[in-house]
C-alpha cells in the first residue's frame, strides 16, 4: 500500500464520518440553541426541559435519516472491499 493510497482511504474515511454525523449533530444544535433562547427569554432553568425535546427530536432525525446513513454506510464499505486488492501490492 502506498502512502497515497492510505491518506485517500483516511481523507474519504474521514469525509464519511463527518457526512453521516451532520444530521444528528445539526439536529441536536438547532435545537439545543432554540431552548436555550427559549429559557433565556422566559427565565426557566429547568434541566429536564433541555433534555427530553433534544433526546426526541435527535431520536426523530436519526429514524428520518437512516436510510440515507444505511445507504452511504453500504456504498462506503463496498469502495473499501473494493480496494483491498490494490492494498495488497
Amino acid at each position: 500500500m502506498t502512502m497515497e493510497l492510505a491518506v485517500d482511504i483516511l481523507r474519504n474515511l474521514l469525509q464519511t464520518g463527518l457526512i453521516l454525523s451532520i444530521p444528528i449533530l445539526g439536529t441536536a444544535t438547532v435545537v439545543g440553541l432554540a431552548i436555550s433562547f427559549f429559557q433565556s427569554i422566559t427565565s426557566l432553568q429547568e434541566q429536564t426541559l433541555t433534555f427530553v425535546p433534544k433526546l426526541v427530536c435527535v431520536s426523530l432525525a436519526i429514524v428520518i435519516s437512516a436510510n440515507f446513513i444505511l445507504k452511504t454506510l453500504t456504498e462506503f464499505c463496498i469502495s473499501m472491499i473494493n480496494l483491498v486488492p490494490t492494498m495488497a501490492q
